[in-house]
């Protein structure tokens, strides 16, 4: 029995939801999306202004799909309806970004600038910050929430943060396992 699957998605207002043949139409004030399913397997319906995910069997094969195309059709909706954010820290001392264009640029102590360009429908934007030790604020955000991730998560591994002084590029909330280092003069 999948739990996932079987959990009804509520219509938030403002929701335009259409069902097609074999895939699903979302339009919100954040935008548009899409979502394919598998017809054949997979029944699609509203009822009551939810959005209610069926399967034609109990294979294997079908239970996943079924799990993840509710995951797939909830996660569109949000993204129509409120948008997805991803936010990260640069912490380092001369470590910065800026903004050229849509793309940002990363002077991350590498000899050339590292440049992310943003996949499309998503924005990226730069804050300074006063704070001692974070540099700048880096916000990812978007109405898919791949896109936004994947975005994220090319700016993170440009320089990830390392395990002596936590310099590098995190996600806000990320716990980073610190590191004690040599110890001078400790006589052994």
């Amino acid at each position: 029995m999948s739990r996932i699957g079987n959990k009804i998605i509520p219509i938030a207002e403002g929701l335009k939801v259409e069902i097609k043949e074999n895939y699903i139409d979302i339009k919100g004030a954040k935008g548009e999306d899409k979502v394919y399913f598998d017809a054949s397997l997979i029944g699609v319906k509203i009822e009551d202004g939810h959005v209610v995910v069926t399967r034609v069997n109990d294979e294997k094969h079908t239970k996943q799909l079924h799990g993840t195309t509710r995951a797939l059709i909830n996660n569109a909706m949000i993204g129509c309806h409120e948008g997805f954010t991803k936010t990260l820290q640069i912490v380092g001392i001369g470590y910065r970004a800026e903004m050229r264009g849509e793309d940002v640029v990363l002077y991350i102590g590498h000899v050339k600038p590292t440049i992310v360009k943003p996949l499309e429908g998503v924005k990226i934007s730069v804050v300074e910050s006063k704070s001692k030790d974070i540099t700048c604020t880096i916000t990812v955000t978007g109405n898919d929430k791949f896109r936004v991730g994947q975005t994220a998560a090319l700016i993170h591994d440009a320089k990830r943060p390392e395990p002596y002084l936590g310099k590098g590029i995190r996600y806000v909330g990320e716990y980073i396992l610190r590191k004690e280092g040599k110890r001078a003069g400790s006589g052994k």
